[in-house]
């Protein structure tokens, strides 16, 4: 939690500076870009006042060369002549006029370049405002100008006409006045520098706004700048407006912008470096920290214990198990110097010089050296410590780590350890006499049970002897021959035990398939009779020969095949023609080298459940009431002993199949 507070504290300081930068980057930008504004308006006020005094200044120059005209000595043709090479050189007037005392029209002349202005309503149109402009001039005794008018053409476009008034006044008399039509857009076209239209708008507009006449290039950008000045005359004041949009600056605002807004990526460059490193610092010190947690988490969850020493050997960390192995808190540990609290008392000098040999120099073996450490309540304990150099980042050695390990319990538990192996050699060999035991019981059953067969033939023999000599010399010699073939065969069940105990080499031989099956016959043959079961056996004469102990195999399958027959008898549902026990020999199909023989064991009883099939193999256990639990157990043992296996399935419709494999030879081999 202190970690995500620190982080967080730190991410709104940030935030808090990257709002004042940008607040104070705004606003230099906004500055900037204000003094630019500035700059543009201004000049644009000045060329507003400049194109005022123009036109102030032609007007003048107008007036003053109208009142040449009204020379004394001047006839009317002279001064038709001079008016109409007036208005030649002046295309901003219309018309001129030369009127009576009493405003009544003396003689008119039309600009060359306008003509027809007043053809479509006549000159009456116009009388009102020139006669106000005489009135007013006359009342001022000077030029006076009167209200614009509008005057429609016969194109359907129109003009705007101001009239113009000066009295003539010849020894102190009003002799009649001068008039004149001026063009409000030519006075715009003629009288201002054309620098101000090529970029820009002039226009005459009323006090209310009223657009007059209109000079210059139509509005183009999006930010529109207006300059409006005041064009007072005598008699009539016109507001004359300046527009312009967005022109390109004067160098100082363009230097100021630029270095405004280099400084401002300049400084947001900083600041993203700034953030950027300082998410790399905190990447670091969550790593750091995540790293240092694990490592305490670690450390605190050893058993082993740790402990860290100065070059001058004191005592610099240790922990929880370090301290739980000696009974001492780690505030009583840190910053202890030689003789440690845990050295045994009589140990003091010898540990003391061994640790000077370390000070100065001496590494320790790292294989571990034994020593003795007490707990706080005097208990002594032997232990193992491994010291290593410890080093800084650079690689300079600032003290000692070592690694404790308490020995007393490893101790005792290999003294435990060689008790407990005395034991199970003890027992192992009692579980070796019991198995031979057990596997002498098992197998011994089998001829053991011939032989009482066999020899209750002759006792009943003797006791109802035979009429002919004869016949009961071959009964009795018969019975007796197999008597000894049962008893030799106990022998060697006996002997092939003893050697399985051992885990001796038995004696392997060759051996066809068809003789393994035929020397058990006769034993298979009297369990059958008295269980009415028929055997079948499928075994070729061509088939190769096999390498085994000829007793453990053919024990092995008369073993199989007497689970087969108990198993068939067993089953009540079974009818005596279907209790039926089969004997295959078969060489499968496969790609190894070597040569193998399945041999199989089937009957029709009722199968083997799955209960049953997972501990069928199991030492101790059987489903019979007399069995054992060691006969399969055993068969398998006998056959992986000559590298076999053995396996069981399902058989269809009904029972089960048991079979092995052996190893057999071919011609070409030994």
């Amino acid at each position: 939690m202190t970690w995500h507070l620190y982080f967080m504290r730190r991410w709104v300081l940030w935030g808090l500076l990257v709002a004042l930068v940008a607040t104070l980057l705004g606003a230099l930008v906004w500055l900037a870009w204000r003094y630019e504004l500035s700059q543009v308006q201004d000049r644009l006020d000045r060329e507003t006042i400049e194109a005022v005094g123009d036109i102030r200044s032609g007007l003048n120059r107008n007036t003053q060369s109208l009142q040449a005209l009204q020379a004394l000595d001047k006839t009317i043709d002279d001064w038709r002549n001079d008016a109409t090479l007036f208005l030649r050189q002046h295309r901003e007037l219309v018309r001129l006029e030369l009127r009576e005392p009493d405003l009544k029209t003396k003689l008119f002349i039309e600009s060359p370049f306008r003509l027809g202005v007043f053809d479509r309503y006549g000159t009456d149109s116009a009388a009102s405002q020139t006669v106000s402009a005489c009135n007013i001039g006359k009342r001022l005794s000077g030029p006076a100008y009167a209200n614009s008018n509008y005057i429609s053409q016969t194109d359907g476009a129109g003009l705007e006409i101001m009239d113009f008034c000066m009295p003539i006044v010849v020894k102190g008399q009003l002799t009649g006045y001068v008039a004149a039509s001026y063009s409000l857009l030519d006075i715009l076209s003629e009288m201002v520098s054309p620098q101000y239209t090529k970029t820009q708008q002039i226009s005459f507009v009323e006090s209310d706004g009223t657009r007059l006449a209109m000079q210059g290039m139509q509005q183009t950008a999006r930010r529109t700048f207006v300059s409006q000045q005041l064009l007072d005359l005598p008699g009539h004041t016109m507001v004359v407006k300046l527009e312009s949009w967005r022109a390109t600056p004067d160098f100082f605002p363009n230097v100021l912008t630029a270095i405004v807004l280099l400084l401002a990526l300049s400084l947001i460059t900083v600041l993203f470096l700034l953030a950027r490193d300082m998410r790399r610092r905190q990447r670091a010190e969550l790593n750091l920290a995540d790293a240092l947690a694990f490592r305490k988490a670690m450390e605190d969850s050893l058993v082993t214990g740790l402990r860290a020493r100065d070059n001058q050997g004191r005592i610099t960390y240790v922990n929880p198990a370090f301290c739980e192995m000696v009974g001492l808190p780690v505030d009583q540990l840190l910053g202890q110097a030689i003789p440690e609290p845990y050295w045994p008392p009589e140990m003091v000098s010898e540990y003391g010089q061994r640790q000077a040999l370390r000070l100065a120099g001496n590494a320790p073996p790292r294989k571990g050296v034994e020593s003795v450490f007490m707990r706080q309540n005097g208990e002594r304990f032997p232990v193992l410590i491994f010291e290593a150099p410890l080093l800084n980042t650079q690689d300079e050695q600032t003290g000692w780590m070592s690694a404790v390990l308490d020995s007393s319990e490893q101790r005792r538990t290999e003294e435990l350890h060689r008790a407990s192996m005395e034991r199970l050699q003890a027992t192992a060999r009692l579980a070796t006499v019991g198995e031979m035991a057990s596997m002498l019981s098992h197998e011994l059953n089998q001829p053991l049970a011939a032989i009482l067969s066999y020899a209750t033939g002759p006792i009943n023999i003797l006791e109802n002897p035979l009429p002919d000599s004869q016949q009961l010399s071959h009964a009795l010699s018969g019975a007796m021959h197999h008597i000894a073939h049962q008893a030799e065969r106990a022998g060697q069940v006996i002997k092939s035990v003893q050697d399985f105990v051992r885990r001796q080499d038995q004696a392997r031989e060759k051996v066809a398939p068809i003789h393994l099956i035929q020397n058990i016959m006769p034993l298979m043959a009297l369990q059958a009779k008295k269980l009415g079961i028929k055997i079948q056996v499928d075994c070729s004469h061509e088939l190769p020969p096999v390498i085994c102990d000829r007793t453990m195999v053919e024990q092995v399958l008369l073993n199989l095949a007497r689970n087969g027959m108990q198993a068939m008898h067993l089953d009540g549902h079974l009818n005596l023609k279907d209790r039926v026990l089969s004997l295959k020999v078969q060489q499968p199909k496969t790609g190894s080298q070597r040569l193998w023989l399945n041999f199989e064991v089937i009957d029709c009883g009722p199968g083997i459940s799955q209960e049953v099939a997972q501990n069928l193999f199991t030492p101790f256990f059987t489903t019979k009431a007399e069995g054992m639990g060691l006969g399969l157990r055993l068969c398998r043992t006998v056959i992986e002993q000559h590298g076999g296996a053995m396996e069981h399935q399902p058989h269809q419709p009904r029972g089960t199949v048991f079979r092995f494999t052996l190893p057999a030879i071919t011609s070409f081999q030994d």
